[in-house]
């Protein structure tokens, strides 16, 4: 059955054509973005859904959505999205994070022209008949000291730009190397660095707990006397009120914003003010933008939902569509491994140690690991998958390591999973062979060699005569068929482990008795 894909925003028809060439249904009803109890329920009805910033997507409307597995955002902003509520319920949420860049940083310099020579109030007042050509004396951009806050993909294009018009580009970026400042031709400063020196000063940084009121009132005060600030990037980033009392003082010259703290926008602080230029949240607004956003998000979409490729997801590492059918019978086999043991682990989990050996080690780890964490995780919190694996374990103070080998020895692949807890530590090794079955080598470093199968029984027990016999006899007279019997020992004598796959749940009373067999420790029915 193909997979079907709600779009509840106004979009480009072109990602249509994208989704039908892919073999997607899709569901064209653009009017839903502002209608959240229709959304709310229709939504279950869908593998994806494709949005742009009407539509908000609520916890309410992901408790609904049973088979939801990909949000897509045609555009950079997910505000319009619960994160936490989609992660936690396993929603993939996409962005398209390059569609709209140019647009955004040519608005970008086009307010930093319209603040430089004052044109919209130039332009106003021409038309109203007046000719008052002394008022409006403007400042050259040649020269001049611009200031980029975040100088990511967008604050880079504006960095090129202003470089081309002569500009001296100081960037601010936590994130930004000193060979990559080199590239861009820019020189990288503190905060405090740029707030002093530059004319300009543009902001193209996500909104997280870091960048809310970047520019506050304490930094706007250590600005140059007569800084511009432009903001094309998100409301909130600029304390508003703080910035309306400096135009008011003089200390700011002029300010030009395209986004605001509440959208839309009836009135704002800085509103009314002579020297701000204010635009309706136009930095995507091109017809270029709106068709590239189009049709990123729906190839990223299809190529989920067809090949399990994944790129630009804000909550999960990405995996191309070469890698996804490599990384397949690696994730089931770390699901696995982390199931195993966590239907084990009966106290504190206080840290995961996950090892990559041999070829897997050059595969995405990071899929990998969420993989290992969810099946670990969700024999005592049932709700995991594994795109919350990661944070749900954080939040519980969960260390997770990720160790990577090139050499293996005897298999080509081996993923090692360590768990340890308040009381010990538990290791499992597995691989995948050609067959492209997930099998466990090793537990507790004792070999053993069995596929996971729905139903097993997992037995450690001191290695003496009889063992086998007498557990055969009890799964025999309780009518329990066993389909395969995997054996392991440390050494002649020593422990010894059993893994059995059984047809059917195994009774309670049926793993009671064999705890009363002699020199047994430990049996327990497992499930995968």
């Amino acid at each position: 059955m193909a997979p079907r894909v709600l779009i509840s925003d106004a979009l480009s028809p072109a990602a249509l054509a994208i989704f039908k060439e892919h073999g997607v249904e899709v569901d064209f009803q653009p009017e839903l973005g502002k209608d959240k109890d229709k959304l709310a329920a229709i939504i279950g009805n869908y593998d994806g859904l494709a949005i742009r910033s009407a539509t908000k997507v609520t916890a309410k409307i992901l408790d609904n959505a049973t088979n939801l597995k990909v949000i897509g955002r045609a555009g950079i902003g997910v505000d319009n999205v619960e994160i936490p509520a989609a992660t936690a319920k396993g929603v993939i949420v996409m962005n398209t994070p390059f569609g709209n860049s140019i647009t955004t940083a040519e608005h970008a310099i086009a307010m930093m022209f319209a603040l430089a020579r004052q044109i919209p109030s130039a332009d106003a007042s021409t038309q109203a008949g007046k000719w008052e050509k002394n008022r409006f004396m403007g400042v050259e951009i040649t020269g001049k000291v611009l200031g980029i806050i975040g100088c990511g993909n967008i604050g880079s294009i504006v960095a090129s730009r202003a470089i081309g018009l002569k500009m001296r580009v100081i960037a601010f970026d936590p994130f930004l190397s000193p060979e990559r400042a080199l590239e861009l031709g820019v020189e990288k400063v503190d905060l405090d660095d740029l707030l002093a020196r530059a004319d300009i000063i543009t902001l193209h940084t996500p909104m997280t707990a870091q960048t809310k009121n970047i520019l506050s009132a304490e930094n706007i005060a250590k600005t140059k006397k007569g800084v511009r600030i432009v903001n094309c990037a998100r409301g909130g980033l600029v304390d508003e009120a703080a910035l309306r009392a400096a135009l008011d003082s003089g200390h700011v010259a002029g300010a030009a914003f395209d986004v605001f703290v509440e959208e839309p926008a009836k009135s704002n602080p800085l509103f009314g003010h002579p020297n701000v230029v204010a635009t309706p949240h136009l930095g995507a607004a091109t017809s270029e933008a709106q068709e590239n956003v189009a049709l990123q998000v729906a190839e990223q979409m299809s190529d989920y939902l067809i090949r399990g490729a994944i790129s630009n997801a804000v909550n999960f590492p990405s995996i191309t569509a070469e890698e996804a059918p490599k990384l397949k019978p690696f994730i089931a086999l770390a699901e696995r491994l982390g199931s195993f043991a966590g239907q084990l682990t009966e106290s504190s989990i206080k840290r995961v140690t996950i090892t990559y050996e041999g070829h897997v080690a050059d595969l995405k780890t990071k899929a990998l690991t969420a993989a290992a964490v969810a099946g670990l995780l969700r024999p005592s919190l049932a709700d995991v998958n594994v795109v919350s694996a990661p944070s749900v374990a954080k939040e519980r103070g969960i260390v997770i390591d990720e160790v990577t080998r090139a050499a293996v020895g005897d298999y080509e692949s081996l993923i090692t999973l360590a768990v340890e807890t308040e009381k010990q530590t538990r290791a499992v090794a597995g691989t995948v062979f050609h067959d492209g079955k997930p099998r466990i080598l090793s537990i507790k470093d004792i070999k053993v060699d069995a596929e996971f199968a729905p139903s097993m029984i997992y037995v450690t027990n001191e290695d003496k005569p009889g063992f086998i016999g007498r557990f055969a006899s009890l799964l025999g007279e309780a009518d329990v068929n066993i389909a395969t019997f995997a054996l392991g020992r440390d050494r002649e004598g020593g422990s010894a482990i059993a893994l059995v796959e059984v047809d059917g749940k195994v009774p309670a009373e049926v793993l009671a008795k064999i705890q009363t067999i002699p020199g047994v420790k430990q049996a327990k029915a497992l499930k995968f």
